[in-house]
């Protein structure tokens, strides 16, 4: 392996000093403007979904039907997409180059959101949402890989993790989008029923991204010399092959990949089922206020997407928060503080929210729940060499959906089946799901530490 260690130059003192955003050119942030564009929008469509796939199933299933049960079979679909395409695009990212599946991935998750305002049954839906889980996947791996290879060394960590944190932007943005359709329905410009197909209409936008990023983005110089070198040649077509033949990329990717299963069951399993416990507590507190049933309906929507937007404001500062204990501390810290703050948060929120007065705890939950996702952006692509390094992160982030996708379905059980005869059995099941927590704390003994280490490179790659 080419000692990495020899060939970059220690920085010196001043430049050690220097906040990492002054460490980078024009071009740098354009970069890092058009992969969080990417990541945004990828985060407005999964947001979108999170908000109207409630009134979705009453719309498309028969009366009666188990609208959180079939809401989380929905969503289980959507991650198996997001998985599988996960895993194509990550390995096409190394094979084709970062920028042109970047917009490839946009372009899917674009156009087959759009597509899901057409479905007449919970079948054609599931179908779309798989599709659309496919462009979804693909995107982060590439995105993170673009900017960690693009971006000085420095700047790398504190880009990565403003990355994250941004994603918050699009979350912010579908719940002010939910918030303005309730509006909208409740005042009878929009038909009753029909705000969410309206809400994934607008989720389509995004493909106009593409145009920019075909016209302007450039793939890492890293792996455009790796390409030239003819490096990638010797790359099996299948690049799981190459990731997995290699002990040291093996281990890594098992352990990415536990970590990342953690965070992201224990928001798509219990964080992102916020909005049905919202809309639960305020239909309770406006019946008891006397409240008519009519008015509620559309009350509650709008209360759920303040529910989201609170959600994401806490998401975003705890993703800031820890990318500076994880640039402070070390990667592993960081993610232990945020696993064990996940679980009590989460919990907390789950057993004990029950009124206006405690929304409070949503913003709280949020801070913890998805501060491991900043780290995520950082870690990951340390991990792997520039040749495997979109196929690496995938494999970590999205094969953990498969996971979820197991995950999500085990809250409606839990709600419609172990806890049924509870007055209100969402808040059992959501408590009972956070022991997914745990998992990352057992892993984390056995992850390497990669805090002011160069990006890895393999004996086929370049010196650099």
């Amino acid at each position: 392996m080419a000692n990495a260690d020899t060939s970059i130059p220690a920085p010196t003192a001043a430049i050690a000093q220097t906040p990492w955003w002054r460490l980078m050119n024009r071009y740098h942030w354009f970069v890092l403007i058009v992969a969080a564009l990417g990541w945004l929008f990828d985060c407005l469509d999964q947001q979108l979904f999170t908000l109207s796939r409630g009134r979705a199933m009453q719309a498309l299933l028969p009366p009666g039907a188990n609208i959180v049960e079939w809401g989380s079979y929905a969503t289980s679909v959507f991650l198996i997409g997001w998985a599988t395409g996960g895993l194509l695009f990550g390995m096409l990212g190394d094979r084709i180059g970062r920028a042109k599946t970047m917009m490839i991935t946009i372009l899917v998750y674009s156009l087959c959101t759009g597509l899901s305002a057409l479905s007449q049954t919970f079948w054609d839906f599931a179908f779309y949402r798989f599709l659309t889980g496919l462009g979804v996947g693909g995107e982060f791996a590439v995105g993170v890989a673009l900017i960690a290879e693009v971006m000085p060394d420095r700047a790398r960590p504190g880009a990565l993790g403003l990355l994250q944190a941004l994603s918050t932007v699009g979350n912010v943005s579908a719940a002010l989008i939910g918030l303005g359709m309730a509006n909208l329905e409740a005042s009878g410009v929009i038909g009753k029923g029909n705000s969410w197909r309206v809400m994934f209409v607008i989720g389509a936008l995004p493909a106009l991204l593409a145009l920019i990023i075909r016209a302007r983005l450039k793939e890492p110089e890293r792996w455009a010399k790796l390409k030239a070198s003819g490096a990638l040649a010797h790359r099996s077509a299948f690049t799981y092959v190459d990731l997995f033949g290699d002990a040291r990329w093996r281990r890594h990717a098992i352990i990415g990949l536990l970590l990342a299963c953690t965070g992201v069951i224990g928001l798509w399993g219990i964080g992102f089922f916020t909005p049905e416990l919202i809309r639960s507590v305020i239909s309770k507190s406006f019946a008891a206020q006397g409240v008519p049933a009519g008015e509620i309906h559309a009350k509650v929507d709008g209360w759920a997407s303040v529910g989201l937007l609170l959600l994401q404001l806490g998401a975003f500062l705890g993703m800031l928060s820890f990318t500076w204990v994880a640039q402070r501390f070390g990667r592993r810290p960081a993610l232990g503080l945020a696993f064990i703050t996940a679980l009590l948060s989460t919990a907390m929120t789950f057993m004990f929210l029950r009124s206006l007065a405690d929304f409070w705890m949503i913003p709280v939950m949020g801070f913890f729940q998805l501060s491991p996702f900043a780290i995520y952006a950082i870690y990951l692509p340390e991990l792997f060499p520039t040749s495997l390094r979109s196929t690496g992160t995938s494999f970590c982030y999205n094969v953990g959906r498969y996971a979820a996708a197991l995950g999500v379905p085990v809250l409606g059980l839990l709600t419609s089946k172990v806890y049924h005869e509870q007055a209100e059995p969402m808040r059992y099941a959501g408590v009972t799901m956070c022991a997914i927590f745990l998992l990352g704390l057992f892993v984390l003994p056995f992850a390497p530490e990669t805090r002011d280490q160069p990006l890895p490179e393999d004996d086929r790659g370049l010196t650099h």
